[in-house]
């Protein structure tokens, strides 16, 4: 049997396990999706969200990238933001990093990887804003584990740093951003920062000053919201 019917005839048995268990399982979750949580992590094969958090499909709205980044201008990243916050009314947006990241490491060489350097640009970055402390790490694992972290925090500022977010402070008092990092050699996350709506901005530059309009105006629901899981407001 070659691998990928393999993985078409494991999705059977999972299936059939589930509606042995819950006949009425997959009839609820197409009807609607109403995560509290939206989770920007790393693509890494290792993390798998649902198992590590122990949840279910359907409690946790997922974006996954390499390294775990938030970019400015990452049209996809912005895209998933804005409808986990204006549509899905997330509560909580969680960035996510692991020990072992292989990108950082990436970034952590002068190594050419191609297209990836690009990527790889915004963590190099961080390293440059954090090199004196780095250096004096312990070991190049320990330094590549305080970039872990380092990276994280910076990921969870760029959050704070979009429009998207701070209107909807302005507007609703969510959601709160947190930082989390994963350890693969203990499969524990712990909390690096949080930032709730009333913190404030880590630099003025970054705060936008809304006009009555935009704060007054409710978010359009896209067509068809209902059946795209959106709550009605």
């Amino acid at each position: 049997m070659n691998e990928i019917k393999k993985l078409l005839l494991a999705n059977r048995v999972w299936a059939d396990e589930v509606r042995q268990r819950d006949p009425d399982f997959f009839d609820r979750l197409a009807e609607v999706q109403q995560p509290r949580f939206l989770w920007i992590g790393c693509s890494d094969s290792r993390v798998q969200v649902a198992d590590i958090t122990d949840t279910e499909p359907g409690e946790i709205f997922v974006h996954r990238n390499i390294a775990n980044l938030v970019v400015p201008t990452d049209l996809n990243m912005l895209s998933v933001l804005s409808y986990a916050v204006n549509h899905l009314q997330i509560e909580h947006v969680i960035v996510c990093g692991h020990y072992g990241c292989g990108g950082v490491k990436a970034a952590m060489s002068r190594t050419c990887f191609g297209l990836l350097d690009q990527w790889l640009r915004h963590i190099k970055d961080v390293h440059r804003d954090h090199e004196d402390e780095l250096c004096k790490a312990e070991s190049p694992a320990a330094a590549c584990d305080r970039l872990v972290e380092l990276n994280i925090i910076e990921q969870v500022q760029n959050v704070v740093r979009t429009s998207v977010v701070q209107l909807a402070w302005r507007q609703h008092r969510r959601p709160t951003v947190h930082g989390w990092v994963y350890g693969l050699r203990s499969g524990l996350l712990e909390e690096l920062v949080s930032v709730s709506p009333d913190s404030d901005i880590d630099d003025s530059i970054y705060r936008f000053d809304f006009d009555d309009a935009q704060t007054s105006t409710p978010v359009t629901q896209m067509p068809g919201a209902q059946g795209l899981g959106t709550k009605s407001s």
